[in-house]
């Protein structure tokens, strides 16, 4: 910018150019706010879907990150075919059972810490003294380490120890919202009955904030052990998920090749079986989502090309009505010594700052617009430097492009014709 101030400063013919360019269109008001306005929308489209994108990629990277860094799951697979309204089960792969993610988790000798949990209800309400929660409080079924494998941190009291799931203790542990809703003032529930449902339990633990990724925030969960899962919530076909995180972090894929053969022995799968659970880490979910937005940002830039095409094309048409309208105007400053070359640098520094006006306009849209996005996802405002960079080199090539055939035309116009034109 210094360099380009100085040469500016050095040419003084620019300066009158650009100030020149300036008074045209306040000349024409109405028909430079229109094709400001045009390129502003293409720039806007390009600019807000692609931040928005940026939004949601963000929060779901913050929202699988926040499920346990470096950590595979073991869960069942389910297949189901969609055909327009029907829906059909094409396989039916067996459920995780407890004795099988218990069995796991005794005979996986990987350095590892490995956990099993079981969804209970997500439709539950926690009571204390007179204060409830809304009905839609998830409760989840845990071992001891599922605290560690989850990604989450006990900001009061303390996890379950291996006895109080073996004696199938009534504690539970508690998110941090929960306890803002039931409570008052400072005061907590830790060490506090409450009732979760049609049970009554101990809060031993208070989780510490998470927030929330999505609009579902993980402070409203209530932790209670898988054994008291199983003799309170039991259904038929109970299904368990099966956790492990590495204690070393490059031994991520060792892990899951390992514990992907160990499951297959403990399911009874022969070579030539296919493996039917899933062994995912919270990367390939992470890799399969950014996958999946490159279409999408493809298709947004297409867009936005498009429309800055249509742009290009209305600002060279209202450069070539400005040249004709003009035609005297640069008759005059012919017969007084101007240069062809000043005058081709005068309609191109025209198209330029018309072009620029109309970037900076899309570009503050199309932020506004894509961080809309980023009130329902919860997460924080995103600026995508390198698409506002991109939006003022395309607008700069825009004016060019569209700048150079009117200008060309009004440099070769004959001084004497020009004079003469009405």
């Amino acid at each position: 910018m210094l360099l380009i101030y100085r040469y500016i400063r050095i040419n003084p013919l620019y300066k009158e150019n650009i100030r020149v360019s300036l008074q045209s269109v306040r000349g024409n008001m109405v028909r430079s706010v229109i094709t400001i306005l045009i390129i502003a929308f293409g720039i806007m489209a390009l600019v807000g879907i692609l931040t928005a994108i940026e939004s949601i990629k963000k929060s779901l990277t913050d929202s699988f990150t926040s499920l346990g860094a470096n950590t595979f799951a073991i869960e069942s697979r389910a297949m189901q075919v969609h055909m327009g309204k029907h829906r059909n089960r094409a396989k039916n792969f067996s459920y995780i059972s407890y004795n099988q993610a218990e069995e796991f988790k005794e005979s996986f000798n990987f350095p590892a810490s490995v956990s099993i949990s079981t969804y209970a209800s997500g439709t539950s309400t926690v009571k204390y003294r007179s204060k409830k929660s809304s009905p839609n409080i998830p409760v989840i079924g845990t071992d001891e380490n599922y605290i560690l494998t989850g990604g989450y941190e006990i900001g009061e009291g303390r996890n379950f120890s291996v006895q109080d799931i073996e004696m199938n203790r009534n504690f539970a542990i508690v998110g941090s919202q929960i306890v803002s809703t039931l409570c008052e003032g400072s005061e907590s529930l830790l060490d506090k009955d409450i009732a979760i449902g049609n049970g009554k339990y101990k809060v031993i633990g208070i989780l510490k904030e998470k927030g929330s990724s999505l609009g579902v925030s993980t402070d409203r969960m209530c932790i209670i052990p898988y054994s008291n899962v199983r003799q309170n919530y039991s259904s038929p076909n109970m299904n368990f998920s099966i956790s492990v995180r590495p204690h070393d972090a490059q031994n991520l894929d060792a892990a899951m090749g390992e514990a992907e053969g160990v499951f297959r022995q403990i399911r009874n799968l022969s070579v030539t079986d296919e493996t039917d659970f899933n062994v995912q880490s919270i990367d390939t979910f992470i890799k399969m989502f950014l996958e999946s937005t490159k279409k999408i940002t493809f298709a947004a830039t297409l867009i936005g090309i498009i429309t800055l095409f249509g742009a290009a094309i209305g600002l060279m048409n209202i450069m070539l009505v400005s040249v004709t309208e003009r035609t005297s105007e640069i008759g005059i400053r012919k017969a007084l010594g101007a240069k062809s070359q000043t005058i081709k640098q005068q309609f191109l520094f025209e198209a330029v700052v018309i072009g620029q006006l109309g970037g900076i306009v899309g570009i503050v849209l199309g932020i506004l617009i894509g961080n809309a996005v980023s009130l329902f996802t919860g997460t924080s405002f995103v600026v995508p430097w390198v698409w506002m960079i991109m939006g003022v080199a395309i607008c700069l090539l825009v004016g060019l492009i569209s700048g150079y055939l009117p200008a060309v035309k009004a440099a070769r116009l004959d001084p004497i014709v020009a004079l003469r034109h009405e």
